[in-house]
Formats: structure tokens, sequence, C-alpha cells
């Protein structure tokens, strides 16, 4: 008989619909396990008395929805009213919100049931996650290599068994990467799919939640209950034909794949383990039938500076009190230092840029179904690797050094999947990478849960599972 945290997300909601299970049953197991295994820095806050509190409202009888009672996570960086909502910085230790975003009242609304706050680093930005309000966070692969960032608590507390799926953020690769160093599956939408209600903080368009899960189904689940435009969204992604569960049940045809190995935001060596899981990739989408040709990079390096400074006007925007700006992080300050030296002109004018670069991109990216890339250019690294205190231009340098592809991405807003295809020799996840057309998560959707049957993954355990 299996234990609970060994089923699915899909699995546990099902329990609940008959009523072999109840969501405080499950609550109960996994917040037993949050306090007992979280050796990975998966949470900076716990939330036991508010989890059995909700759980303890739902009636089973009333489940609308396939994850309806299944206890899940919210990342940091998200408002949920009540609850220390911190950014993972120390300049907001304290802080706790009197609203919550969509995000965190969709999963409510959904009959989901939060544990906590899942660990993020300082705003979001870093691909890491070391902040100074919480314990670095770690893969449970390897307690001394980083679960990545910047939703490396969330793909920490789920790779280890803490809950069974979990929302995270991604505005240059947060839901990929830590996906990939912790051996899930992490899906980023399109870009409208999700709504920014009520903060509509980023007006690059780079960011949107999105679900880290162990399979594509339950990815997809949650992907159905994070989507959809609320009144006052600027702009939204068209609604899908089904759901996106749905989607992963269906055979996605016989499709046409471009794929690059290059790295696009800065020159940097691949690892043969990340080259060897991308070359693997390939053959087994062509096993499946599809057809795959190799592509030039769609972006040119003329983009990345423009990249990079919207990257720093938006770490600028997390507006701090003056009196405690000394609590950030040195890299926050640095990038912070950018981003104001950057005049309104020149902001928008490289936000038209990168619009323009996004354009070339999508139509030289137009005749293909999908896009195959590694996901990150080596293993999950030691903690430390790439944080530099003393140098935030040598950090920022590694940290592109490590994902040159992830944000490519979110330049074009297309919706991309980081799949658990690959392990190193010495037991290290590595990902590899599928994007797809502006709005076409069905496909992309499909496609993988085709490619998860042919090499499934969900039954491997890290240690201390």
């Amino acid at each position: 008989m299996p234990e609970l945290h060994d089923l699915t997300a899909l699995e546990q909601g099902a329990l609940v619909r008959r009523r072999e299970v109840s969501p405080l049953e499950l609550t109960e197991h996994y917040l037993e396990r949050a306090d007992r295994l979280d050796s990975v820095g998966a949470f900076v806050t716990l939330t036991p008395e508010l989890a059995r509190e909700r759980a303890a409202r739902l009636d089973a009888g009333a489940a609308d929805g396939p994850l309806f009672g299944v206890p899940t996570a919210i990342k940091d960086l998200n408002l949920t009213a009540g609850v220390r909502t911190t950014f993972g910085s120390a300049a907001f230790a304290d802080f706790v919100p009197d609203v919550s975003d969509g995000v965190t009242l969709s999963l409510e609304a959904a009959g989901l049931v939060s544990l906590g706050k899942t660990n993020a680093p300082e705003f979001g930005s870093p691909c890491y996650t070391e902040p100074d309000v919480a314990p670095a966070a770690v893969t449970p692969w390897d307690r001394t290599r980083t679960a990545g960032g910047s939703s490396g608590g969330a793909a920490a507390a789920v790779a280890a068994g803490l809950v069974p799926l979990a929302q995270g953020s991604d505005g240059g690769g947060s839901i990929r990467i830590p996906a990939s160093c912790c051996g899930l599956v992490g899906l980023k939408p399109t870009r409208g799919r999700i709504s920014g209600h009520p903060m509509y903080g980023d007006p690059v368009g780079l960011a949107t939640a999105g679900p880290i899960a162990r399979t594509v189904a339950d990815a997809a689940a949650m992907l159905d209950v994070l989507a959809g435009r609320r009144v006052g969204d600027p702009s939204w992604a068209p609604p899908p034909s089904e759901t996106f569960l749905a989607a992963a049940g269906r055979d996605p045809g016989r499709l046409r794949i471009g794929r690059f190995i290059t790295p696009v935001i800065t020159d940097t060596p691949v690892d043969p383990e990340c080259a060897r899981a991308w070359d693997d990739a390939s053959r087994l989408l062509e096993s499946l039938g599809h057809e795959v040709e190799d592509v030039p990079v769609p972006l040119p390096p003329e983009a990345v500076p423009v990249f990079e400074t919207c990257w720093a006007v938006l770490t600028a925007l997390s507006v701090v009190p003056p009196e405690k700006e000394h609590l950030l992080r040195p890299l926050t300050r640095w990038l912070s230092d950018q981003g104001r030296a950057v005049s309104g002109p020149e902001f928008g004018l490289a936000i038209g840029a990168m619009r323009r670069f996004a354009a070339e991109a999508l139509t030289a990216l137009a005749p293909y179904d999908a896009v195959l890339t590694p996901t990150l250019a080596t293993p999950p690294v030691l903690l430390g690797a790439l944080r530099d205190d003393a140098d935030p231009q040598a950090d920022f340098d590694a940290q592109k050094a490590f994902t040159p592809w992830t944000s490519a991405w979110n330049v074009t807003g297309m919706p991309a999947i980081s799949l658990p295809l690959h392990w190193t020799p010495d037991g290290l996840p590595v990902g590899v990478m599928l994007a797809a057309r502006p709005a076409e998560e069905e496909l992309l959707v499909a496609l993988a849960a085709q490619v998860e049957t042919a090499a499934p993954w969900a039954d491997r355990r890290p240690p201390g599972w």
C-alpha cells in the first residue's frame, strides 16, 4: 500500500472525492512531513493552524475540480492576506499583507490547502535561493547543491515530498531552473495566461506564475486552476479549447520540432551531461514520430543588454523604505542602482526594442510546433557557487552562464516546460526544455505528456523521501 505522499496530486484529489481520505487527513500528513523533513530549505513560513482550519472546512461532497482538498504551498513573493510575506528580503521580514493576490485566490477557490510560504531569493531576482530570511533551498538529490531559483523553495518542497505540487513564478526561468535542479516538471505559461492581479508589477511582461509538479498531468491540472483573466487585467491569453488536464491525455500528432544548443544570453560551455540530455531527448522525440531539425539561435546578442536593462529596472521597482535599504543584498542594490540610472525614455525604448527582438524570434520559429533546448548549462551547482556578495557583476555573470536559455522564452512570451529526462551518473537531475508558440500550452502539455509516457520519471525518489 503506497504512502499518501507517493501518490500524485491527482490521485490524492481522487481519494478526496471518493471520501477515502479527507482534506484534513492529507493536510496533517504533509504538515508532519514538512515539520520533520524540511532539511531542504523549502519553507520560509509554515501556517499549520490556518491549513488545518481551511482543510476542516472543506466538504468532499462539494469537491469541484480534480485538486480539491490537495495540499500545496504559495511562493513567498505572492501576497497572502494575514500571512507573513517577506519577498525573500530582510527588509520585509515582518511584512503581513492585508490582501491576497490572484494566484492565492485561485488556489483557494479550487479547494487547495496551502501549508505556508515557500522560500525565494530577494525579490525573486537570482537563479539561486539563498535569502537572508531563511536557510538556503537545496535539491533533495544532493543537499550540498542548489535547488535553483527563484522558485527554489517550491521545487525543494515538491521534490522532497513535503507537498505534492506547488506554485512558482518565472521572469527569466524561475520555474524551469529549480524544476531542472530538483528533477521535476516546471511549466512557464504563455504571457497573459495567469492574472497579475492586483499589483500588475511587471510592465515589461516577462514574469508569470505557473506550476511545479512531479508529473505533467499534475502540472496541467494546476495550470487549469491558475489560468484565466480577472476584471482589470490589461491583457490576457485566449482561453484554451479544453482543459489543460484533458490536453495531457491526447495525442499531440506528428510535430515539427526545432532544436538548438548554442547558449543565448552568454558564451559559456555546456556541460556534457546537459548536452547528452538534450541529444537523447532529440532522439526520443524522433522515435515518437516527430521531425526534429537544427535551427539558428532565434535571439541575437544585441537582445541581451536590452533584457538586462529591463531586468534592472524591474528590480529597482521593488519599493523599499529608505531606512531599510541597508538590509538589501549586494546583488539587489547593484541591480537597483543600474535600474535607477535608466531614464524613463530609455526604459520605454528598451521595452520597444525587446518586443521587436521577440517579434523577430517568433517569426523565425513560427514554422515549428515546438523548440528543444537544454534547461541549464550544468547540473545543479554547489551552494554558494553562483553567489558573490563582494562582486555583484560576477554574481550576475555566473547566473547567466548557468541559465543561458531560459530567459529567451520570457522575452518572446512563449510557454515553456522543463522535463526531468536525465540523471547524471552520480544521481543529479538534468532537465531539458520544450517551448511552444504563444498560447499553445495545450500542444506543449500534450507533447510533454507523450514524452513522459515514453520515458517516465515519477517513480524516482531522492534520498530521504
